[in-house]
């Protein structure tokens, strides 16, 4: 058996972690390494104490029929890259990469033209996170440069979604 490759290992490792999201849209799972350890990992899930929207069956930006990328102040959930930067320390994100998986609760795929939204940009910037790794499918993926988030700063042009 060929020995997987570094970088989907890590993606590997984010979806199995979006397993345990309670978005009723679509489960992510982020995981933070730096000098090949695993710094922090995160889910999608309301914060702690609140209910989840899979106990409640119930998702209000899908009632409204909201598109992705927009109107987060809406939504009852932590977002995957959000949690995993709240669990590690700042020191230990500086340079570091964050691996991004994502599916589609309703059919199981990889959410296509997957990134993260403008929230989770400004505190992968703020964190000092160096490279994000977004899955595309089980083999493939696209590596991002946070300077590039920084550089071409969408949120001077008022664009929405991702």
């Amino acid at each position: 058996m060929k020995r997987r490759d570094k970088v989907n290992y890590y993606l590997d490792l984010a979806d199995v972690v979006s397993r345990r999201g309670t978005c009723l849209r679509r489960h992510y799972g982020a995981v933070i390494v730096k000098n090949d350890e695993v710094i922090a990992t995160g889910y999608v899930g309301a914060p702690r104490g609140r209910k989840n929207c899979s106990d409640m069956n119930r998702c209000i930006r899908e009632e409204m029929k909201i598109p992705r990328g927009e109107r987060y102040e809406l939504c009852r959930s932590v977002h995957a890259e959000a949690n995993a930067i709240i669990s590690a320390e700042r020191e230990k994100m500086i340079g570091a990469a964050l691996y991004l998986s994502g599916r589609e609760v309703s059919t199981g795929e990889y959410v296509k033209n997957s990134n993260s939204c403008s929230m989770c940009k400004k505190m992968i910037i703020n964190a000092g996170i160096e490279r994000v790794f977004v899955r595309d499918d089980e083999e493939n993926y696209r590596e991002i440069s946070v300077q590039e988030w920084v550089d071409e700063d969408e949120s001077l042009l008022g664009q929405m979604g991702y």
